[in-house]
């Protein structure tokens, strides 16, 4: 019976594997210098696939450019790309929206726990304009839920387990400076902060959202009128 197993020469005359050592040393295979098809054809794939800012777009536009260069023109010279003006376009084609992107941004951040500040830190760093970051940002009771939220997650203060009047006094005020810290660095009012980590029982913090709920729909039936 005939074996069907290749056999490997001793002398490494494999040519399947000697094509792929020539193609690992000769390394990845450089991408073309872009045109303006091919910088639009890349603006449009990220749009569809990435929720985005036209600040993000144009910074990762850019970033394509510096990595892959520009086509030449018939007298050598490098054509000029007009980063801006392709990402204007796609605002007003509606394949990017920094309002959409800050909506969708905000509920995420307050959905996993995260604060005001936070959230504005995030929507400054997409680049996302003032008066949006102003329009989108965390109201008071999404602020509130979104404190409560990261507590019983971290089961701070009234949540988690109550330290033991053992305890050494200052290891009970580091604890909670602890938890006071980890709060703030979530984006989260210093007020706010207190409030749910002093609470002696749920109730009260219970109460204290029902309280900005009850103000925001006054508001809301105030500005109806």
């Amino acid at each position: 019976m005939v074996s069907t197993d290749r056999k490997l020469s001793p002398f490494g005359n494999d040519r399947g594997g000697a094509s792929k050592a020539r193609k690992k040393r000769a390394g990845p295979r450089k991408s073309r210098p872009l045109d303006d098809t091919a910088l639009r054809d890349l603006a449009l794939a990220y749009a569809a696939r990435f929720s985005t800012t036209g600040a993000k777009l144009e910074g990762y536009l850019a970033r394509k450019i510096r990595e892959r260069g520009v086509v030449e023109d018939a007298d050598g010279r490098t054509v000029d790309l007009d980063v801006g003006a392709l990402v204007e376009r796609l605002i007003e084609l509606g394949y990017v929206d920094d309002a959409a992107y800050a909506r969708a941004r905000s509920r995420d951040l307050t959905g996993r726990g995260y604060g005001k500040r936070r959230v504005e830190q995030a929507l400054w760093a997409a680049g996302v304009e003032d008066n949006i970051r102003h329009d989108h940002a965390p109201s008071e009771v999404e602020g509130r839920r979104a404190a409560i939220l990261l507590a019983k997650k971290r089961r701070f203060g009234i949540f988690g387990t109550k330290l033991s009047e053992d305890l050494a006094s200052d290891a009970r005020r580091a604890a909670k400076e602890k938890q006071i810290a980890a709060m703030l660095r979530a984006g989260h009012d210093f007020a706010d902060v207190r409030f749910i980590l002093d609470a002696s029982q749920e109730y009260e913090i219970d109460e204290w959202l029902v309280e900005a709920e009850e103000a925001e729909r006054d508001e809301e039936d105030n500005g109806t009128w």
